[in-house]
């Protein structure tokens, strides 16, 4: 779908820059117990998290299936952010982010369990076949 010209919003480079920027995203994915995630959780941008009355480990899909989901070639310094919301109230759903081929994980991977608790992530391409998962906040 395209972004009107006028009213409402703004594209980058056209319009009034005192109006938002918007853009379309995909609808927030779930996940619950401990599983491996598929590339499109993480693309997604949103991950809502909820793993229960017992800690759950989300594995990090592989580079390869994640560099396949990609439509355009992905050259070395590329990125995408992505939060990940623990939803599950009980106290003690810990979620952690865990690694799978081709990834390194740079700083602590939990989210705690508290709903509405939410942390960021940066995935960054750092070579052929490599990518780091940086907790950003």
């Amino acid at each position: 779908m395209a972004l009107p010209g006028v009213g409402g919003g703004r594209q980058l480079g056209d319009g009034n820059l005192n109006e938002p920027v918007i853009g379309a995203v995909p609808a927030p994915q779930t996940a619950t117990a401990t599983a491996t995630l598929t590339a499109a959780q993480i693309l997604g941008g949103i991950l809502l998290g909820s793993p229960g009355s017992s800690a759950a480990a989300y594995t990090l899909p592989t580079v390869a299936n994640l560099e396949a989901s990609l439509s355009n070639a992905v050259k070395v310094g590329s990125s995408f952010d992505l939060s990940v919301v623990n939803v599950d109230g009980s106290g003690l759903g810990v979620i952690t982010m865990t690694t799978n081929t081709g990834w390194t994980l740079v700083g602590l991977m939990t989210v705690v369990a508290t709903a509405g608790t939410a942390q960021s992530f940066r995935a960054r391409k750092t070579g052929d076949g490599a990518w780091s998962l940086y907790r950003i906040a």
